[in-house]
């Protein structure tokens, strides 16, 4: 499928999990993207790497203007980085919770605000941010994510009104627990990772996390051009945690 040939692409937090899938498809359809991450080498081909921090204004401001150089412009933003936390209000410092609302928050503030004027200047002009069911469920144990999370819900509605007039449409995915290596590490942490994993996905209808690619798949529609009458959405890809309420599963006889 090449439905996306002649678009140009950034993807944040691109070199793993969520985002390098989303790089990789977006390039499959026929994107060039590029990807700004805090490690970007080693990248598979035809993905192009710049180093950035999303929390640091002129590191994202170089960064956006050299893949916009590079790729002739800019149709496509997905701002995908970010980092999770872990905790109670009680659990987690001042000091935390400036860094995590930094990188959630305020990166995609950052990020968008330098691809404004390329995303102005393009006929086909979408922003995909990474939320989390995190923002519209509550979750234990994560406080200071999901608040960073509900930030991103209502700054991508807020997005979406300010820019539609412009021709830009701002939508959001909210991943359920997705199988990524940031879950993974927490997974390994856990007293008993095997029983860790079974109550993730237990949590999710399906019965399993999701997929990286799944997010994927997602976010890449609604920045694709049959979403071209969407915006101001949050996509929920998270097994139906946002919306079913399954009784317990019976036991059945053998």
């Amino acid at each position: 499928m090449s439905d996306l040939t002649g678009l140009r692409a950034v993807v944040t937090g691109g070199a793993s999990g969520i985002g390098l899938a989303t790089a990789e498809l977006l390039a499959a359809r026929g994107a060039a993207v590029a990807v700004l991450d805090l490690a970007p080498d080693g990248l598979p081909a035809p993905l192009r790497g710049h180093r950035a921090d999303v929390a640091d204004d002129t590191s994202v401001r170089t960064a956006v203007a050299a893949a916009a150089t590079e790729l002739g412009g800019i149709d496509i933003l997905v701002n995908n980085a970010g980092i999770g936390a872990v905790g109670t209000v009680e659990d987690n410092d001042d000091a935390q919770w400036q860094r995590v609302l930094d990188v959630n928050v305020l990166g995609i503030v950052r990020t968008t605000r330098a691809a404004l004027p390329h995303l102005r200047a393009s006929e086909a002009a979408a922003v995909v941010n990474t939320c989390s069911i995190a923002a519209t469920a509550g979750l234990p144990r994560r406080a200071l994510y999901s608040a960073s999370k509900g930030a991103v819900l209502s700054l991508t509605l807020a997005m979406a009104a300010d820019h539609v007039r412009e021709g830009i449409r701002v939508n959001c995915v909210n991943p359920g627990t997705v199988d990524t290596p940031w879950v993974g590490r927490l997974l390994d942490a856990a007293d008993d990772p095997a029983a860790e994993r079974a109550a993730l996905d237990a949590r999710q209808p399906t019965g399993r996390l999701v997929s990286a690619g799944e997010v994927a798949a997602a976010i890449v529609y609604l920045a694709g051009p049959a979403a071209g009458s969407v915006t101001g959405t949050a996509l929920a890809v998270d097994g139906g945690m946002h919306g079913l309420r399954l009784r317990p599963a019976e036991k059945r006889e053998v």
